[in-house]
């Protein structure tokens, strides 16, 4: 079977696709937007489900959604009322959730599973646009919180093998996420940042893997990312690229500051 690329994409800022925007220009978002929509018709063909590794859920295991019809998680705050209304009734996957346990338990990797657990925003805004019909299942991983960058990259290595089974591995975060530091001065900062994520995600493997598990030494690390929870997804999804290579797939400038998208495979 032929394989899906892996893929780390942002997510945006809160609901922000889907309100008036009033923090900055009202088309900072469309760009983005956009992107988005078109993304599952670059695929080489439609997946059979997603696995989502978000940056808004950390728990003391690798932990996968398993229920059958995720409820949804609003955690933003200070938006519209009608953004606590939107919907996204795309259905969980099991037994999707019980291989992806499987596959970490044989790397050795800690691993859980919740049934109660619902998609939090960084799985419902970006896949409202991505997949609107909300017709493919959908399981959501967590990070670890250790936030240990290898950590997540030998997650992603032990879920390779979803990828030659119909399933995308998408990582949704931000490649440039201070939230005391965006607007135009911090333009520079996260231009140096990209530019060494963007030739590390294009490196040879070897190289991309013992960068990407040292980020912390690149070039305004910390200015770009003082938490690396947004960061971490781009680690699963590299990890899971195993020996292809990666490359960047969307850049654009929003409220300030440069944010990249990158695909692997």
């Amino acid at each position: 079977m032929q394989t899906l690329p892996t893929l780390y994409i942002p997510h945006g800022g809160g609901p922000c696709f889907f309100m008036e925007w009033t923090m900055g220009p009202a088309d900072t978002w469309h760009r983005m937007a956009a992107w988005l929509k078109d993304l599952i018709g670059t695929l080489p063909f439609r997946p059979t489900a997603v696995v989502v590794i978000s940056g808004h859920w950390e728990a003391p295991a690798f932990t996968v959604t398993r229920g059958s019809q995720p409820e949804l998680i609003y955690d933003y705050y200070g938006f519209p009322p009608h953004t606590y209304q939107l919907d996204y009734p795309a259905p969980g996957a099991p037994a999707l959730a019980q291989r992806i346990q499987t596959l970490l338990d044989l790397a050795a990797l800690p691993t859980a599973a919740d049934a109660k657990r619902g998609f939090d925003h960084g799985v419902f805004i970006p896949f409202k646009l991505i997949l609107p019909e909300a017709d493919l299942p959908i399981v959501q991983l967590s990070l670890r919180d250790t936030l240990d960058a290898e950590q997540h990259l030998c997650a992603g290595r032990a879920l390779a093998a979803l990828r030659r089974e119909g399933v995308l591995l998408v990582g949704s975060g931000m490649s440039y996420h201070n939230m005391r530091g965006f607007g135009d001065r911090f333009k520079p900062v996260s231009d140096l940042f990209d530019g060494w994520l963007s030739q590390t995600c294009e490196a040879e493997p070897a190289t991309r893997w013992k960068l990407l598990a040292d980020w912390g030494r690149a070039p305004a690390a910390r200015a770009a990312h003082p938490r690396e929870e947004h960061l971490l997804p781009l680690m699963v999804v590299a990890g899971a690229a195993e020996a292809e290579p990666g490359r960047k797939i969307f850049t654009d400038c929003v409220l300030g500051v440069t944010v990249s998208a990158f695909q692997f495979g």
